[in-house]
């Protein structure tokens, strides 16, 4: 109360964020199999996806293999929370919090954004902080079981 208000510009000066603000959700649509986690966590019911299967051809010697094609993948950002359900079941990888928060309509309807909307924030995506070089090393490599080579390999030469 005894200091000056600092008023900022807004559209001429942007404002510092933090560097993992939560902003909006990006797509990265190659890692999305298509698995339905995030639509099926999510509390609100506002992502929307549609797919179909392939089917591959069969190598040499196997069996033709299926995969899901990505048709549409949507978030209607009217209903969306921004609670990060989503983006914490992902066990691919494919969601993401974009720091972008520029993404105002002027009409509720227009707040459904398709896949290529939400891939196009993918690049404003930073990237995961760096370890700390202090720290203890995984335990994924640490605890890695060392095993002998083969029958009678730690045994000495008789």
């Amino acid at each position: 109360m005894l200091r000056r208000s600092v008023t900022q510009q807004y559209p001429e000066v942007r404002p510092d964020l933090p560097p993992r603000s939560r902003g909006v959700i990006a797509l990265v649509e190659e890692n999305c199999t298509s698995c339905m986690l995030c639509a099926r966590e999510c509390p609100d019911w506002c992502i929307y996806i549609d797919s179909h299967k392939e089917t591959l051809p069969a190598p040499e010697g196997g069996r033709p293999r299926q995969r899901n094609v990505l048709d549409r993948f949507a978030i209607d950002f009217a209903l969306c929370m921004y609670c990060g359900i989503c983006i914490e079941v992902c066990p691919f990888d494919a969601l993401f919090w974009s720091p972008e928060f520029e993404y105002a309509e002027g009409d509720i309807r227009n707040l459904l954004h398709e896949k290529d909307r939400l891939a196009a924030w993918g690049p404003t995506v930073p990237p995961p902080p760096a370890h700390d070089p202090g720290a203890e090393p995984p335990k994924e490599l640490s605890a890695t079981p060392r095993r002998p080579a083969g029958p009678g390999a730690g045994q000495g030469a008789t």
